[in-house]
């Protein structure tokens, strides 16, 4: 779940294709500050759901994965269990070995990349498994962090050969190839491995360790043009798998993340976060009364130094942030909490990926409108959901 950069980019069709656009997306983010920004904000913590520590996903658009795969280690922490560091970059691969064989299928009409949204992580947990960290780093190309740009060209350029059947009828072999160059960049995938003191499959691992069941959680979006409270289609470019959600009334999503952190759950995240009132540096997201073309230089200048009013957020506003491409599907994050400005306004508490070069070392505080306007997507485990939030199968 990554996008093109509106206002960085000139191009509209990244969508987590180039693992060089995501770091064009955090140094860009990086300039959006003000140096008295964090003096003029006070936030006082009213929830904090224990979680892990905050990782750095590099130079990948594997946002979903560090999310989806942090989700999991809350909720170990939730269950009782000792969190393990579980390998997003093992979930990453498999995921890549799965739209592969999609992307061949729909003969190269769909997007190819790093990308990728939180259901993923749950859908390889429950066919692949989990790894340790530990024993899969998906480092096996000579850097600290991961960079993928090269990876992910050759794959593209091969699975582009693959669809171009110079030999009028595809072999079996060409999945086998593509695991080849998947084991070359990021190494091979252990058959079993120790993982103190006793001997695991990555499938029976996920069982016995992380422990947790993939069919208890849920994916939902709020759509006006679809059905409330019945699965649709989740129509953002890296749901390569095709994937359903629940769909929900725009005021849902805040019934059910405070249902959730009130009860103990953290939340999945997915979102847009390439709007200049999207601050990495310093920490905080809001949506301002004004849009940022039609504000003074001055009023620009002071976009973070202090809490501001907000717009009002409609359901009418967000879809059509939705349709005119002002809201597009880029960033995949956790909600661990919630807090309060010196104002007695509501912060959520947002854990990152971008390791913790920030003014709050790797966390965000984003207001309740900015999470109703520029949400795609939430996941929580079922008995997060309130009991006015009713989703039948």
């Amino acid at each position: 779940m990554v996008k093109k950069i509106t206002w960085v980019l000139a191009a509209l069709a990244w969508y987590g294709t180039d693992a060089a656009a995501q770091d064009n997306l955090v140094n860009s983010l990086s300039k959006n500050n003000s140096d008295s920004a964090k003096a003029k904000f006070t936030f006082t913590p009213v929830i904090n759901i224990e979680t892990t520590s905050i990782k750095n996903q590099g130079s990948s658009g594997t946002c979903w994965s560090y999310s989806g795969n942090s989700f999991l280690e809350t909720e170990m922490i939730r269950t009782g269990k000792q969190p393990v560091d579980i390998s997003e970059i093992y979930t990453a691969r498999c995921v890549y070995i799965e739209k592969a064989k999609n992307y061949v299928r729909m003969h190269g009409a769909v997007s190819w990349g790093d990308g990728g949204e939180l259901h993923d992580v749950i859908n390889i947990y429950k066919t692949y498994g989990a790894l340790p960290q530990s024993v899969y780093s998906g480092l096996n190309y000579g850097t600290s962090i991961n960079k993928f740009g090269e990876m992910q060209d050759a794959l593209k350029g091969m699975l582009d050969g693959i669809i171009k059947n110079a030999n009028g009828k595809l072999t079996p072999n060409w999945i086998n190839a593509f695991t080849a160059a998947l084991d070359a960049y990021l190494g091979k995938v252990p058959e079993t491995f120790e993982y103190k003191g006793k001997t695991y499959t990555p499938q029976s691992f996920a069982k016995e360790v992380v422990g947790l069941n993939p069919a208890d959680y849920v994916e939902m979006t709020s759509l006006t043009d679809q059905p409330y409270y019945s699965k649709v289609f989740l129509p953002v470019p890296d749901n390569w798998s095709f994937d359903y959600a629940w769909n929900i009334p725009l005021n849902d999503i805040i019934t059910v993340i405070d249902n959730a952190l009130q009860k103990g759950y953290s939340v999945g995240w997915a979102t847009d976060v390439s709007e200049k009132y999207f601050s990495w540096k310093n920490g905080v997201a809001y949506v301002p009364e004004k849009d940022f073309d039609d504000m003074t230089e001055e009023e620009k200048k002071d976009m973070f130094n202090g809490p501001k009013p907000e717009r009002a957020i409609t359901p009418e506003l967000r879809q059509q942030g939705l349709d005119n491409y002002s809201t597009t599907d880029d960033h995949g994050m956790q909600i661990v909490g919630l807090a309060k400005d010196q104002g007695g306004r509501e912060y959520y508490i947002i854990k990152n990926s971008w390791g913790e070069k920030n003014d709050y070392k790797g966390y965000l505080y984003v207001t309740k409108n900015f999470v109703l306007y520029k949400t795609t997507g939430l996941m929580v485990h079922k008995n997060a959901l309130p009991t006015s939030v009713k989703l039948n199968s």
